[in-house]
């Protein structure tokens, strides 16, 4: 796991600035920490989220919460050459031999897809299988963000349900004048914990969350294709280059320790 520099930079500089900005213009923190400002729109936020979505989505959403600060550093590549890996051994010792590789396997998709092939699964009926995992998988997964979008879009609404509150109690006491002007500018404090939230965490999570998923969704379908052509017998050349049309780098470079390994079987 490493940190995601461009979230924590993006958070930094966001808040910076607008920190910066208040204090340039004789403003101070003291005046946007209201706790109370933020209890109704932090928990209105949050009460509206869960009316949208069940529980279990939601608490997967913050699960995932983590991921736009911190990622995996799993490098596809290490999959194909491991996928290369199988397929060489497959060609040499037959699919049965992968058998005593499923130990060592740590990602559980892989190791189911393998395992079937293992079993003796018709190519086509492994793609089936496995694509239906995916599919259902996939459609659980797109749920995550948009939890984060419903936020994004609900934080700001309910900043202004907070504002308004705040100037109802400002408006039944007109007789202390002298107190207005300040009560005014705390009510407006909920507007800005609406606005911010959905525009520096809310929206943005979800976009970062999205493209972690695609990323990881990418993987599981050039698994499941390496798998599958493991089982039809490709040769292993063919499949490293197949695979690696997945990566969007693919036309810079080949895997070639792989490709070495097995001129020297050849």
């Amino acid at each position: 796991m490493r940190a995601d520099k461009a979230s924590i930079s993006g958070v930094v500089l966001a808040l910076g600035g607008i920190f910066a900005g208040l204090l340039l213009e004789g403003g101070s923190l003291r005046q946007i920490v209201q706790p109370t400002a933020a209890m109704i729109v932090f928990g209105g936020t949050l009460g509206a989220v869960m009316i949208q979505f069940p529980l279990g989505i939601v608490l997967d959403a913050f699960r995932c919460l983590g991921s736009v600060f911190v990622h995996s550093e799993s490098d596809p590549r290490d999959t194909i050459r491991l996928l290369v890996q199988f397929a060489q051994k497959a060609r040499r010792e037959g699919i049965v031999s992968l058998d005593a590789e499923l130990p060592q396997i740590t990602d559980p998709f892989l190791r189911r897809s393998l395992m079937l092939a293992v079993d003796g699964t018709e190519p086509q009926e492994l793609r089936k299988m496995m694509e239906l995992e995916l599919d259902n998988r996939a459609e659980h997964e797109e749920h995550v963000p948009q939890v984060f979008e419903s936020a994004g879009g609900f934080a700001p609404t309910i900043g202004i349900i907070g504002a308004v509150l705040g100037l109802i109690q400002v408006m039944q006491h007109l007789d202390k004048i002298d107190e207005v002007g300040k009560g005014i500018a705390v009510a407006f404090v909920a507007t800005i914990y609406g606005v911010g939230s959905a525009n520096l965490l809310y929206l943005p999570a979800a976009g970062k969350m999205k493209i972690r998923i695609r990323d990881e969704q990418i993987q599981r379908e050039m698994t499941l294709e390496g798998v599958a052509s493991i089982l039809e017998g490709v040769n292993p050349h063919v499949l490293e280059t197949k695979l690696l049309g997945f990566l969007v780098e693919a036309h810079e470079s080949k895997l070639t320790p792989e490709r070495e390994v097995e001129e020297s079987v050849r």
